[in-house]
């Protein structure tokens, strides 16, 4: 909620800064006097020219930034802003992006508006102005944007920044310049200028065609090499299935063998949950050699999100104790029933579990909480005093095979992932320098 309130005060700002500054600088709209065929024809560009979408490996690519330039060469500052407020037309289906787009480049086109007054008065300025312009309008785009999208995703925008200025950052920057630049020159009021400007956009649209291209065959050869790889790994998975169901099996008949009523209380407690551990391992095997990859799929019961703590802590005891880490357990004293597969919340509480005690120091603590969001959904949270996720790995947390421990396999987050979300649920990451917090969000169970 916090979030959602800075990102919409940060956008009613973006108007507030965009109305004083086209008011404090109304003086240069009188200065610079912009033909009305003009402002129609880059405000039809303007709203065209943001339909077509790429997506690239971060983000996507517009053409809008073409439309921009142009805008803040030509036009004095209120009638850029005007134009380039209908730069969000292609997100409206969504009110943030919507407002959040429009503003961003409505601010930074109004900003390379007031450097071309500055430095042409009445007429466009020269060439090395132009390019200045340009500058200004790509920098101020890119820090609101990063601001905005920081406030969104709970990063700083620094973050935001170094993942964006990439390859296809700087190949986008020299592909606007040079059409933005065109069409300043080009656009002169005359229906020849018309017909170039229309040509240079029509290019940019076919250049952007190529490049979706080029994208798509990229993507169809690397999935056709998964799928030879997933073919060879699926093989080599059905060998290690099978002899780990026969070791499994064996080590399962052995903790049966044994007599609780011969053991004392910590003893029978640790046979419990090694059979059970066992048999939850024996079930995970029987599902993955009816197919020899894991699929998500469950069968949904009542489950008690309190008693499921109990059980994964007393599992995750063991690995603790060699580690001399501590739990702190806090139960809702409220109902937090949900409708889940058991077996597959164990295992994300599992993989929670050991992570924080992974991330952990020696004698570290891992906090386990439970209880009930505003919207009235349960929740449990795992949260460590460990050292925290770092800005540019977090986007990488959900990922497969992406881990940051040494002999991790990259794997734990991304199933875990997997099963909230076929459960309707969200698991989502939160924390800084002083641990990290994974909670597990899952609607309740209506009986």
């Amino acid at each position: 909620m916090k979030r959602l309130t800075a990102a919409w005060a940060f956008l009613l700002g973006l108007i507030a800064v965009l109305v004083a500054v086209n008011v404090a600088f109304r003086t240069d709209d009188a200065v610079r006097t912009d033909l009305v065929t003009n402002v129609v024809y880059l405000a039809v560009a303007a709203a065209l020219m943001s339909l077509p979408v790429v997506k690239l490996e971060r983000g996507r690519l517009t053409l809008t930034g073409i439309i921009a330039v142009a805008a803040a060469i030509l036009l004095n500052p209120l009638d850029a802003t005007l134009v380039s407020l209908l730069v969000g037309i292609e997100n409206a289906r969504a009110p943030w992006p919507l407002l959040g787009n429009s503003l961003t480049f409505a601010l930074a086109t109004s900003a390379g508006a007031l450097v071309s007054v500055a430095m042409g008065g009445a007429h466009p300025p020269a060439f090395a102005g132009r390019v200045l312009v340009l500058l200004t309008v790509t920098l101020a785009n890119l820090v609101l944007a990063s601001v905005a999208l920081g406030l969104l995703r709970r990063e700083s925008p620094a973050a935001v920044f170094r993942h964006n200025v990439t390859a296809s950052f700087f190949i986008a920057f020299g592909y606007f310049a040079l059409a933005g630049l065109l069409i300043s020159y080009v656009l002169d009021g005359s229906l020849l200028g018309y017909f170039l400007a229309t040509i240079v956009c029509v290019l940019a649209l076919a250049l952007t065609d190529t490049i979706a291209g080029r994208r798509v065959r990229r993507v169809l050869e690397s999935e056709l090499s998964d799928a030879d790889r997933h073919l060879f790994h699926s093989r080599a998975v059905e060998g290690v299935v099978h002899n780990l169901r026969n070791h499994m099996a064996t080590a399962l008949a052995y903790l049966k063998e044994i007599d609780p009523r011969k053991l004392e209380s910590p003893d029978r407690e640790s046979l419990e949950t090694a059979t059970d551990a066992a048999n939850d391992a024996v079930a995970v095997l029987r599902a993955l050699a009816q197919g020899a990859t894991p699929k998500v799929s469950y069968a949904p019961n009542p489950v008690d999100l309190n008693a499921l703590v109990t059980r994964a802590v007393g599992m995750a005891r063991p690995r603790a104790r060699g580690k001399e880490v501590q739990f702190a357990v806090h139960e809702a004293p409220t109902d937090v029933g949900v409708k889940a597969d058991p077996l597959l919340m164990r295992e994300v509480m599992t993989n929670l579990l050991n992570n924080a005690i992974d991330a952990v120091s020696h004698g570290g603590r891992v906090d386990i909480s439970t209880g009930r969001r505003n919207n009235g959904w349960p929740y449990v949270s795992v949260a460590d005093n460990g050292p925290g996720i770092s800005d540019d790995h977090r986007h990488h947390l959900f990922e497969p095979h992406f881990t940051t421990k040494e002999g991790g396999t990259g794997l734990g987050l991304f199933m875990s992932y997997g099963i909230v979300r076929e459960h309707q649920g969200q698991l989502t990451y939160d924390g800084g320098r002083r641990g990290a917090v994974f909670t597990v969000s899952l609607p309740p169970f209506n009986p």
